[in-house]
């Protein structure tokens, strides 16, 4: 866990059947609750992090509208 320093608290409410998977998961996993919500909290804004990356990257592509798009596959048989 976090020392004490950085550490903050916060309530969280959990549907009481997710609440009973996370104890079980937890004791399973000889771990705490928070531990486990810290990490996956970590997990999703680090996919966010590689979302926001991807779309700085592609952000002076040329945009294409779906009307476009589709008057594209139609001039070209696809449809």
């Amino acid at each position: 866990m976090a020392s004490m320093h950085t550490a903050k608290r916060a309530t969280v409410y959990f549907d009481a059947e997710v609440h009973r998977a996370l104890r079980l998961k937890a004791a399973a996993a000889d771990r705490s609750i928070s531990d486990m919500v810290n990490d996956a909290v970590k997990v999703v804004l680090a996919e966010d992090a590689e979302d926001l990356a991807t779309v700085a990257a592609r952000r002076k592509e040329k945009s294409l509208s779906f009307e476009s798009f589709v008057q594209g596959l139609r001039r070209r048989g696809r449809i």
